[in-house]
């Protein structure tokens, strides 16, 4: 690399604030629930056997797909911002199959598999709507980079 080209490079800077939280919640949150949620549902695999491996297969894509979408904005990759708008409607619509067949093992009360879908689907809703009306967001969508100084919406 040539000393022109590393001055016109920004240093990165760590996110902060809410970008910052939801890079950590694609890279750290959703990986670790998958892996609670899914070792206690491996003891029932021999009596669900298919359909629960490929609703946990399909999680685990749904997650390495968090993942993925976590590290591009965390390094302010162009299309970051869109990876992760994919990610959480993926998420969300893992949410929805799993607590809306009988396809995944729980021991949730009656009735409970419904508020939490919709606190579920609340979460995932906040974090899209960051994702839509930040001024800090747009100037990564519409920029090759995150700039860190931007004002957010109060």
């Amino acid at each position: 690399m040539t000393e022109s080209s590393q001055r016109e490079r920004p240093a990165p800077t760590n996110l902060g604030g809410w970008l910052g939280l939801l890079c950590r919640v694609l890279l750290l949150w959703q990986p670790l629930s998958l892996a609670l949620i899914g070792s206690s549902a491996l003891n029932s695999l021999s009596v669900r056997g298919l359909p629960l491996a490929l609703v946990l297969l399909g999680r685990l894509l749904v997650a390495a797909f968090g993942i993925g979408a976590g590290l591009a904005l965390l390094r302010r990759r162009p299309g970051a911002v869109a990876l992760a708008k994919a990610s959480l409607i993926l998420s969300a619509a893992a949410d929805v199959f799993v607590y809306t067949t009988p396809y995944f093992p729980n021991n949730r009360p009656p009735g409970d598999s419904t508020l939490i879908l919709a606190a579920s689907l609340a979460w995932y809703a906040i974090w899209l709507a960051y994702l839509f009306r930040s001024k800090r967001v747009r100037s990564l969508s519409g920029s090759s980079g995150i700039d860190p100084n931007a004002e957010t919406p109060a």
